[in-house]
């Protein structure tokens, strides 16, 4: 626990940090002659600085926004003029929705693969997958978006191109939005799986190669045990330990990428919302969205521990 909260406060701090080490400020629009947001009066333009408190030592911003944080109070943006909690509130289930969609397809896929591939070891089927699995996940997602977008969504218009839903629509059952909803997520979702995928088959296929070689398969083989049983119960089981804490550390890439994902086919989530605010040099929704990040993968980590300790036995009793 000590180590998570120190890990958290490291985190929260670089946050606090990094965006005031960007070139400009968020108020640089309006003090910038050539925009057309450009205040003319001075003390107008001191007093916005008052508001958001940039004019205030870095030593007393930094106390008071580790202060908002504890009561929870994220602060306000400066470019969309609302509460941060709300702008992230409206963008952060879309994120989760599109994060936990690949997470678990690409985690169901590359068990599965990788349990199968391991199992016929040296087989053309293993040989086969073995290559995709190298191949995909040397691709970079953006290159494997764009594909997919101009395949699925312009050539074929199988897909939406943009967007998170239909703008303006109006559906007349829960069905038709849910259809929608997902025909606007499956190519997103299908390229965060695909950049996701190929680390988890490698893994389970290596963990199980591992596993199968070990003393207890032997004797479950001599047995007499069906192939299934053994592949199952006794291998892919111990093989998935692993596999545990590779899905926790691999928890924070996926959210990652799905913001530069998101980027990429407009989707309403994060990611966005974070380029926008980056350009913007909008501190409080930059803060508030990465202190969700740091949570996120933090608490993923420390989830994976505990389900260590409950599935190996043998942690329990060290």
């Amino acid at each position: 626990m000590v180590g998570y909260l120190f890990g958290l406060w490291a985190a929260l701090t670089l946050n606090f940090l990094l965006p005031r080490l960007l070139p400009g400020d968020p108020l640089a629009a309006l003090l910038d002659p050539d925009s057309a947001g450009y205040v003319y009066d001075s003390a107008v333009r001191e007093s916005l600085e008052a508001y958001y408190g940039l004019d205030a030592p870095p030593v007393e911003q930094y106390l008071h926004y580790l202060a908002g944080l504890f009561t929870g109070d994220l602060g306000q943006s400066i470019r969309l003029k609302q509460p941060v909690a709300a702008v992230l509130g409206d963008h952060l289930p879309w994120t989760l929705l599109l994060t936990l969609t690949a997470l678990g397809l690409a985690s169901v896929i590359g068990i599965w693969s990788g349990a199968e591939a391991a199992w016929r070891r040296g087989s053309p089927m293993d040989k086969a997958l073995t290559a995709a699995g190298v191949v995909i996940g040397n691709i970079p997602v953006f290159f494997t978006g764009m594909i997919l977008l101009i395949i699925f969504g312009a050539t074929l218009n199988w897909f939406p191109l943009s967007g998170g839903r239909t703008a303006f629509a109006r559906y007349a059952s829960a069905f038709d939005a849910v259809r929608d909803y997902a025909e606007h997520l499956f190519l997103p979702a299908l390229t965060l799986t695909l950049a996701l995928l190929s680390s988890k088959f490698l893994l389970v296929r290596g963990s199980m190669i591992g596993v199968l070689s070990e003393d207890f398969i032997l004797v479950a083989r001599a047995k007499g045990l069906p192939a299934g049983r053994i592949k199952h119960h006794h291998a892919l089981r111990n093989a998935l330990l692993p596999f545990v804490h590779h899905l926790a550390a691999h928890a924070g890439f996926a959210l990652t990428g799905a913001l530069f994902i998101e980027a990429l086919f407009d989707y309403p989530g994060m990611g966005r919302l974070i380029f926008e605010s980056v350009a913007a040099r909008d501190y409080p929704v930059i803060q508030g969205a990465f202190v969700v990040v740091s949570v996120f993968v933090l608490s993923a980590n420390r989830l994976a521990d505990w389900l260590t300790m409950r599935l190996d036995p043998r942690i329990r009793e060290g």
